[in-house]
């Protein structure tokens, strides 16, 4: 993978297909190659493996919690930002800490893309 398409990949992980369907039409169409994973393991496997400028992840998954995942991500690959993703309105505090951004689902469509913009730079 050659270091601009490695610039423009993020990976998504949910345990949801229609809302991973959803994250990779959307960022598609804004130019990103995405990266999909039904696991949280999955997710890992593929952060360990590949280049990205980001990842983003759900907050209520089985086997793993998103924020699971973030410290995990944290600890594997420290420079990709991480944004998280919940229908949950509040996040607690130590979990906002672990990750760059974080957006409620209800705001996706409106949210996600100025987000992504703001930390893939």
């Amino acid at each position: 993978m050659s270091n601009s398409s490695a610039c423009k990949t993020i990976l998504c992980i949910d345990d949801d297909g229609s809302i991973l369907s959803y994250q990779k039409a959307l960022l598609e169409r804004r130019g990103y190659n995405v990266l999909t994973a039904a696991s949280p393991r999955q997710g890992l496997r593929i952060a360990l493996e590949c280049a990205l400028a980001a990842v983003i992840v759900d907050y209520h998954m089985p086997e793993m919690t998103g924020h699971e995942v973030a410290i995990e991500l944290r600890r594997l690959r420290p420079e990709v930002p991480i944004i998280l993703l919940s229908s949950d309105e509040e996040i607690p505090e130590h979990t906002l800490n672990t990750v760059d951004a974080f957006v409620p689902k209800h705001e996706a469509s409106s949210r996600l893309l100025p987000v992504i913009a703001q930390i893939v730079r």
